[in-house]
């Protein structure tokens, strides 16, 4: 364990790399006062836990910097954080007199309550005359609350160091090893930490040979990745490949029933938390896209899930198995083939089967991370199994960051979704208390952590909606902005906010309409390309002919994927009448005539829509360079450039979708503006 100085040194003294939300002038409120932590006398972990170590450097970090004190537990101190048994989970907030005591349980919910007292500034301590005493619990909806990293030890001929990474290289790997040099890591914890997120996977689920050598040979190194980890209470997850027994252990099987293989897992199990007592568990991508799985040896998910759940049960280990498993070699002339069945088709009917420390890791939508998709019904057709929600933080399909998409709002509309209809219990109610809240992380080794500035307001919110998801998304944009610019006027508090805040929205104007989706460059995925995964074994998204578009899925007519829902949802997709617009060509085939709920024709809403979302770019950009000089230079020239992008990009979708649909239909814009 680093010595609270020399931790100080990791943490603090990275001066190429941009603060995030986590600025030195962000802790002046409390780092001016005086502040005390309390020593295990009161009950808690030992003196010498790494956790409160880092807790203690971040007082002395803050008293140090912005003149306050650290002082003894005994003494009048303005901020008092100790631990108590008392507090079950997460921790206990109590006011009076303008002085706030803080106690947890555990050091690491108590280094948590340490970033809400930051989080709320001076409002924590709200010592005007008549400010009401407060007695306060917080604690996390949900325990688990994770981030999947896609690095790569090897840098992928295709993919590059980070899969669907749009931020640099990696912070965990480079050159084919470990950095020697985890401070980074360590800092990211620490941003991690100030959300709430307190576990990592830190390899790409699609485990390579290099990759998959981490589970054995460079053990010794992801041990060094969950040291940089652990003083922000931040524990390591390691992606695994079925194959393992074949490739790395020399067996003629993986097959998850082989007595030789199951021993091989225990053993490796056994090595891993003999490194590193902490460690959280195993990631498993299996039988998708290439990946091996049970399937080759005629078994099924819960029977390979379920041999890894042995291995690791001994040591409080936990299996995340991802349900992103379709055919992706199907043949496009096939319309009875449907990619959004597949995870339900496969997992639904293994309901009850899986072992008490496995996870189902449900993508939030049926397709894959789509701008505008339906809740997937995977998460309501489990309710014997532990379901995870897994949402996407970097922007693959939204712009990958390279353009200003605020992903709150759509996150927040998932988790308030209720499959049973008005009264009955959300995603957010169903994956809290089970499997958790899991995300693809943005980060990388660009000094601003995310490339774009503007998106680190998403991994924020990630962290912020997982720890209490019935929050107001606006809300916590503003919590970001307050903490990334605590000094910033007013104009750039409303511009930023007025960029961010509706960019989901605007993002979805001037790409593919009605929930269509994939409309977008094979391969990369960036940019317009109306017919591009049309008629290629990936799937087919939009059945465009010269009579209308869209995918039939009903149960009368189509691929019956509405039945997978429950009642009310099957019905109300099922039928074009009740179906809402904004998912109208996700669920049916409608001619272009089609008049949608908002009073306008299909195709006429395409062009109105693509119109609108290039001026509401267009503005984005022009409320950025009213603020520009109030921010730092880099800041200002790196946020001028990506939305210089976006606008071009968002011309170029606009240009292409609305000529695809003109081409198509051979209506006219009833409005008569140009489209080639």
């Amino acid at each position: 364990m680093p010595a609270p100085s020399v931790l100080s040194d990791i943490v603090f003294a990275l001066p190429d790399v941009h603060p995030a939300w986590l600025p030195d002038a962000a802790f002046r409120p409390v780092g001016s006062r005086r502040l005390a932590l309390g020593t295990p006398a009161d009950g808690g972990a030992p003196a010498a836990s790494e956790v409160l170590a880092t807790l203690r450097a971040e007082l002395d970090r803050a008293t140090a910097t912005h003149g306050g004190a650290v002082v003894g537990p005994q003494d009048a101190a303005d901020l008092l954080l100790h631990l108590s048994p008392a507090v079950p989970t997460g921790f206990r907030l109590e006011r009076s007199g303008g002085r706030v005591t803080v106690s947890a349980a555990d050091p690491t919910a108590l280094l948590h309550s340490w970033f809400h007292v930051v989080r709320r500034g001076e409002a924590a301590f709200a010592s005007r005359p008549g400010d009401p005493d407060v007695d306060e619990h917080h604690a996390p909806a949900s325990a688990l609350r994770m981030l999947d990293h896609w690095d790569n030890v090897d840098v992928h001929p295709v993919m590059g160091q980070v899969e669907r990474g749009y931020a640099g290289g990696s912070i965990f790997y480079d050159a084919g090893q470990v950095r020697p040099d985890l401070s980074r890591v360590t800092a990211y914890a620490r941003l991690l930490a100030a959300v709430g997120v307190d576990r990592i996977a830190v390899n790409n689920v699609n485990v390579a040979a290099r990759e998959a050598r981490l589970l054995t040979d460079d053990l010794d190194e992801v041990a060094r990745l969950a040291a940089a980890l652990r003083p922000y209470g931040v524990r390591a997850h390691l992606s695994v490949s079925f194959a393992a027994p074949m490739t790395l252990g020399g067996l003629a099987t993986s097959d998850s029933c082989d007595e030789d293989v199951r021993a091989w897992w225990r053993a490796a199990a056994d090595r891993v938390w003999a490194e590193i007592p902490d460690f959280g568990g195993f990631v498993v991508k299996a039988d998708s896209e290439g990946q091996p799985g049970p399937f080759a040896y005629g078994r099924d998910h819960a029977d390979g899930a379920n041999m890894l759940a042995e291995a690791v049960a001994p040591h409080g280990g936990l299996i995340h198995w991802r349900a992103f498993v379709y055919n992706h070699t199907q043949d496009w002339r096939d319309r009875s083939t449907d990619r959004a069945r597949a995870a339900h088709d496969h997992f639904a009917p293994l309901d009850g089967r899986f072992a008490d420390n496995v996870i189902v890791q449900v993508k939030h939508g049926p397709l894959d991370f789509q701008v505008r998709e339906p809740v997937s019904p995977v998460l309501a057709a489990m309710p014997r199994t532990r379901v995870a929600l897994e949402l996407q933080v970097t922007q693959e399909y939204t712009g990958q960051q390279r353009h200003a998409v605020y992903l709150g709002p759509a996150w927040s509309e998932i988790l308030r979704w209720r499959p049973w209809g008005d009264g009955g219990a959300t995603v957010a109610d169903v994956a809290a208390p089970a499997g958790g809240f899991a995300a693809v992380s943005n980060v990388g080794d660009d000094r601003f952590w995310t490339g774009h500035p503007l998106a680190q307001a998403n991994l924020y919110a990630f962290g912020r909606l997982a720890w209490d998801p019935t929050l107001d998304p606006a809300a916590v944009l503003d919590e970001w902005i307050t903490l990334t610019f605590p000094d910033a006027p007013g104009p750039l508090r409303e511009a930023v906010h007025a960029i961010l805040d509706e960019s989901w929205h605007t993002y979805e104007l001037h790409t593919a309409p009605l929930g269509v989706g994939f409309m977008v460059r094979p391969g990369h995925h960036y940019g317009p390309d109306v017919d591009g995964y049309e008629y290629t074994p990936w799937g087919t998204y939009h059945f465009a002919d010269r009579d209308g578009i869209g995918v039939d899925r009903t149960r009368a007519t189509g691929t019956g994927f509405t039945g997978q829902y429950p009642a009310p949802w099957r019905d109300v997709y099922e039928d074009r009448e009740t179906c809402p617009d904004e998912l109208l060509l996700f669920f049916h085939h409608v001619p272009y005539t089609h008049v949608l709920h908002s009073g306008t024709t299909v195709v006429q809403h395409v062009y109105d829509t693509h119109f609108e979302g290039v001026e509401r770019v267009r503005a984005m950009v022009e409320r950025w360079e009213a603020v520009a000089a109030l921010v730092p230079d880099d800041v200002a020239q790196r946020v001028r450039e990506r939305l210089a992008e976006q606008l071009r990009s968002a011309v170029e979708w606009r240009d292409q979708v609305n000529t695809y649909f003109l081409r198509k239909s051979g209506i006219g814009d009833l409005r008569g503006r140009t489209i080639h």
